[in-house]
């Protein structure tokens, strides 16, 4: 067989781990279509079961046997399973799936002296990795998206990875690849309402259509006027925040003196190019007196919000 004939899968992200068995049992396959596949979970197994399975049949053929939940094999079955892969057969591949973790590390340890190969499927848990995730997603099905864009997938659709990854080959079928924040909207503003921050960063970058086409779907699904102009204010402070700090500062330490995630703060500063120091004093003025009027019961709350977008994005130039 060309696939190793000892795989330790280790993890608790259940989309990599089945990901990770699929693409072992579709290599074995490419060879041998034929191949049998046997799921074993150790409850269900007894000493000597995987001898019985890895010995040479009578009338051929290859296997795969995945071994789940490995971690709960017990003392005597993770001795037999050391000893099998010191001299495995050639037309097994045994798949140990193991969530991580110190029970049954004995295993995973063993495994690993004997040199099976490790396929790593651990938890998702960061933004980052997340962001990571989605774009990878997207750039596999043929599509493109922006570090924004696929956080902004991200808020929409929310941190499962099946869900992401079932969006993402969604939104690739059905917009031809290229998917910015219209398109998230569009599809998804039924799971999670078009968030005022879309709206406030659409304004700050100086795109005023799109500003005031988001504004609109945020305001038909919703969306109170009062928390967009709370969300158009942090942006425009965001700018004033980052445009004030010392010259030189960076990193760490900048994310600290400004009360800011790092990811965030590298976003403001591309937001800035275009922005005076007057222009963002004038992008200030205009959402305080859009808080005003929106808070002090405005007749006609979507017009102030329009009128404060299109101010904004004028004092960007």
């Amino acid at each position: 067989m060309s696939v190793e004939s000892i795989i330790l899968v280790v993890g608790d992200e259940e989309l990599l781990v089945e990901r990770a068995i699929g693409d072992v049992v579709a290599s074995v396959r490419a060879g041998d279509p034929d191949i049998e596949v046997i799921d074993l979970a150790p409850g269900g197994l007894e000493p000597g079961r995987i001898s019985e399975l890895t010995s040479p049949s009578l009338f051929g053929g290859g296997k795969v046997l995945v071994l789940r939940s490995a971690q709960d094999l017990g003392k005597d079955l993770t001795a037999e399973v050391l000893k099998y892969a010191k001299t495995p057969a050639e037309d097994v591949v045994l798949v140990a799936v193991h969530p991580g973790g110190a029970k049954g590390k004995a295993l995973v340890d063993g495994l690993t002296k004997l040199n099976a190969r490790k396929i790593a499927c651990p938890k998702v848990t960061r933004a980052g990795e997340r962001v990571d995730f989605v774009r990878g997603e997207i750039r596999k099905a043929g599509g493109k998206i922006s570090a924004d864009g696929a956080r902004g997938l991200i808020e929409a659709v929310g941190n499962d990875l099946r869900e992401l990854a079932a969006a993402c080959s969604q939104l690739v079928a059905d917009t031809g690849g290229k998917i910015d924040d219209a398109a998230i909207a569009r599809y998804y503003r039924g799971r999670a309402e078009v968030s005022g921050f879309t709206v406030a960063d659409k304004a700050i970058e100086g795109q005023l259509a799109e500003a005031l086409e988001q504004l609109r779907w945020a305001l038909a699904t919703g969306v109170a006027p009062v928390l967009i102009v709370s969300a158009l204010a942090q942006g425009v402070r965001g700018l004033a925040k980052v445009g004030g700090a010392p010259r030189g500062a960076r990193g760490a330490a900048l994310a600290k003196d400004l009360g800011m995630p790092p990811w965030k703060i590298d976003r403001v500063q591309k937001q800035l190019r275009g922005w005076s120091g007057d222009g963002v004093a004038r992008a200030l003025t205009a959402v305080a007196e859009a808080d005003a009027e929106v808070k002090g019961g405005a007749a006609d709350p979507a017009y102030a919000l329009e009128k404060t977008v299109a101010r904004i994005v004028a004092a960007r130039n």
